[in-house]
């Protein structure tokens, strides 16, 4: 395990010295905390979904952080993006465990979810597609969280999911328009949430379904949290 973490916590350090390197990147917490907000780490959640560049937010991680999540990181991938010369080639370089998946309704996903061990760290951006410039999906349809989130959460019996709300980094790159800009301010926002805990509440709810109620407490999530750009 030690050796599988040594390579992947390299190629996490670099991209994390890089983006110190070019950007000015802050994290706050919405919460106060009197332990490492980090600590018992399940599940990492990312809201907005606009760019391949997002690997870019871990400058605002600590270095405890990134060493513990380094060789125990899964996430579902597109297959289409996974399929592409140089995003594929470098989605695999720093996290070698991602899973292809379709857009359709088949046994893709379910293999994800197969492949989720233990030890495993999850990272998944739930809106499952990203945001163009038109604040639409690449087909002109709305954005929206989906319910994959609910499913991961819902066979992890302990441990705690960090949400990242970064509101999106088009100031960086929009998808489709060349390369990066450099020296951009990049903001998260960052609150701890109790897995078993809220998956409890969610499905205490009864006027709605558990999926249904998930989906849409992470949308308003996001829409209070997102950092304001200045």
């Amino acid at each position: 395990m030690q050796f599988r973490r040594i390579p992947n916590f390299l190629a996490l350090a670099s991209i994390k010295l890089i983006a110190q390197l070019f950007y000015k990147v802050e994290i706050t917490w919405l919460h106060k905390h009197s332990d490492d907000p980090w600590k018992d780490l399940k599940v990492i959640t990312l809201l907005n979904h606009t760019s391949l560049f997002e690997p870019l937010l871990l400058g605002g991680a600590p270095w405890r952080m990134i060493w513990r999540i380094s060789g125990r990181i899964i996430a579902p991938g597109a297959d289409v993006t996974m399929g592409r010369p140089v995003a594929g080639w470098f989605l695999k370089f720093i996290m070698p465990k991602m899973v292809p998946i379709s857009r359709e309704r088949d046994d893709t996903w379910n293999n994800f979810l197969a492949a989720i061990e233990p030890e495993s760290v999850v990272i998944i951006a739930p809106e499952g597609r990203m945001r163009r410039a038109n604040g639409m999906d690449k087909n002109g349809d709305p954005m929206s969280v989906r319910g994959g989130v609910a499913d991961i959460l819902e066979m992890l019996p302990t441990g705690e999911m960090v949400i990242v709300y970064s509101g999106g980094l088009h100031h960086v790159q929009v998808p489709g328009q060349g390369l990066p800009k450099l020296f951009k301010r990049i903001q998260m926002n960052c609150e701890k949430l109790n897995i078993p805990t809220y998956v409890s509440h969610m499905k205490a709810l009864r006027d709605t379904k558990y999926r249904k109620a998930m989906v849409a407490d992470l949308e308003e999530r996001m829409e209070r949290n997102i950092p304001i750009r200045n």
